[in-house]
């Protein structure tokens, strides 16, 4: 299976996909052995196939702006993108994902999910501070939401404490907000 998402991802017209190649483990011993032990099986009469995917995970996304780019992670913050690498299913640890004009923390291909990390200590705060932070934070997450929304991702908001999640949530009950358990 690690070798079809390969394939499929070197085949993706992805602009800054040769500077940063995918590593896929392979385990050719275990492959020969596999293909070894396998029996003929009759060839199918067409019949009974499904019809061909595209060759392009994201061709049904033909917007240039939608489809994936790759790189650093921006700002600086080392437990910031610790956080973010950590994502479960995260298809680029070690890189920021820049689609429909913003660099995302991460996207889990898979899901078709872009994340955004907050690692702000937002319990250690006053409850006006809060109330603060997530006024002024509120409306580029919503402009984040939508802008993934329009490229048919999902987007998911991480957040460290149950007090950021539960003010997010009273401030957009539409966000999809989690606590990062593994930061």
């Amino acid at each position: 299976m690690a070798v079809a998402i390969k394939e499929a991802l070197d085949e993706a017209d992805w602009p800054d996909a040769a500077e940063y190649p995918i590593p896929i483990q392979r385990n050719e011993s275990a492959e020969r052995e596999a293909s070894r032990n396998r029996k003929p099986s009759p060839q199918p009469s067409g019949q009974d196939l499904f019809p061909p995917s595209p060759r392009d995970p994201f061709e049904r996304d033909r917007r240039p702006e939608c489809r994936p780019t790759l790189g650093p992670p921006r700002g600086g913050n080392e437990p910031h993108n610790e956080c973010a690498d950590k994502i479960p299913g995260n298809s680029f640890p070690g890189f920021n994902v820049f689609i429909n004009g913003k660099h995302y923390d991460a996207l889990v291909l898979a899901r078709r999910t872009l994340w955004e990390v907050k690692t702000d200590n937002f319990e250690k705060h006053s409850p006006r501070s809060r109330n603060f932070f997530v006024s002024v934070k509120l409306p580029e997450l919503q402009r984040e939401a939508k802008l993934a929304r329009e490229c048919g991702y999902d987007f998911v908001i991480g957040v460290r404490s149950e007090a950021h999640r539960t003010a997010l949530k009273l401030a957009d009950p539409s966000l999809h907000v989690v606590i990062m358990d593994w930061c």
